[in-house]
């Protein structure tokens, strides 16, 4: 049985995508070892079909974090026979790639984002100049690699003339309600990381003219922040913070939800070209989307009446939006929405993703 070690810097937890590619093939008879890490807040693992293995890191955060995690990434990879490698996106790859040369190990990389545009790095020149040196130095050398929107591929394809395949982040079908859709009480919900320009203080100024709640899902860098802003404008008894949800049962909130949001800032390439999964997982449960006015985002809008593209980001003019859509019945996007969904599955991307590794 041929083995694949796959490698991400998150805890493990809330990683749909590395999920259902450790699934994938670990159904189709590859042993499969998933690599993460594990904070100070991470819970333990529920049963997994494949193996786990999470590093209890010194440093968390910051260049020293990156460091340690690719040094110790780097011994492991070194001493545990395998046959594949799968780095996903450029916090990981400087182990991948060393290791693939020293061990004569096919690399198959999976970038999630355009890591070097990411809004963190845009007023940071040192650090965007190390990370932009390392994809310089390994990803025009890596043969295999794959992202998850035309965008990102083409956008890799201008800059170091490599063809880089999609896979796109599809969800597993799930069973969906949509009775409660026309209830009274509507709920809104974002999922996803709470980061800069992810406009998740749009969705919470616009609240303040919306009669629902709104539930953000997720973690990041400015969650305190945000947590003090709506304390600022008396919003507590409509907006609600979950935190970090396991991705398993992340379905079950998301289907109780009347709309789904994401907001996105054009402030970066990295956004610009974005197609993160929680717009799936909002057709995939069922509910209509509103979503910034992006390349990606208007692809699907344009191909399925699945939601609406923002008409304006202020927040006055948002929440007229959200409350016409929260205003019109389930059957208004009854049918697009199951149509979308089954076209948005993950069993149309399994053979793509296969092909990788034949």
């Amino acid at each position: 049985m041929k083995k694949i070690i796959i490698s991400v810097t998150n805890d493990l937890s809330t990683d749909q995508r590395v999920d259902k590619v450790s699934n994938t093939l670990f159904k189709s008879g590859y042993s499969v070892l998933l690599v993460g890490r594990k904070l100070l807040s991470s819970k333990k693992l529920r049963n997994r079909a494949y193996d786990t293995y999470r590093f209890s890191m010194f440093f968390h955060r910051g260049v020293l974090f990156y460091l340690e995690y690719n040094i110790r990434l780097f011994f492991f990879l070194l001493i545990h026979k395998c046959d594949f490698l799968l780095s996903n996106d450029l916090d990981t790859l400087a182990a991948n790639f060393l290791v693939s040369r020293i061990k004569k190990v096919k690399l198959i990389y999976d970038s999630h984002e355009l890591f070097t545009e990411l809004p963190e790095l845009v007023n940071r020149p040192i650090k965007k100049f190390i990370w932009s040196s390392l994809e310089y130095l390994c990803l025009p050398r890596i043969k295999s690699a794959f992202t998850v929107s035309e965008s990102i591929s083409n956008f890799y394809r201008n800059k170091y003339g490599i063809n880089m395949s999609v896979i796109y982040n599809f969800p597993m079908p799930q069973k969906i309600n949509l009775d409660h859709n026309n209830s009274s009480k509507k709920t809104i919900i974002y999922q996803g990381s709470v980061n800069k320009d992810r406009g998740i203080e749009l969705m919470i100024e616009s609240m303040s003219f919306v009669n629902a709640k709104l539930l953000i899902v997720g973690s990041g860098d400015i969650l305190e922040d945000l947590k003090q802003y709506v304390i600022s404008l008396q919003l507590n008894h409509k907006v609600f913070f979950l935190g970090k949800v396991d991705f398993q049962d992340l379905f079950k909130i998301t289907n109780t939800a009347s709309l789904g949001l994401s907001f996105e800032k054009d402030s970066c390439l990295s956004y610009r070209y974005c197609l993160p999964n929680k717009i799936f997982d909002y057709i995939n449960s069922g509910i209509p989307v509103l979503v910034s006015n992006l390349p990606e985002f208007k692809n699907i809008i344009n191909n399925y009446r699945v939601g609406e593209l923002l008409v304006s980001r202020d927040p006055r003019r948002v929440a007229e939006q959200i409350n016409k859509l929260l205003s019109l019945p389930t059957q208004y996007w009854k049918n697009e929405i199951l149509f979308a969904k089954k076209v948005y599955s993950w069993s149309k991307q399994e053979e793509k993703l296969l092909t990788f590794f034949q």
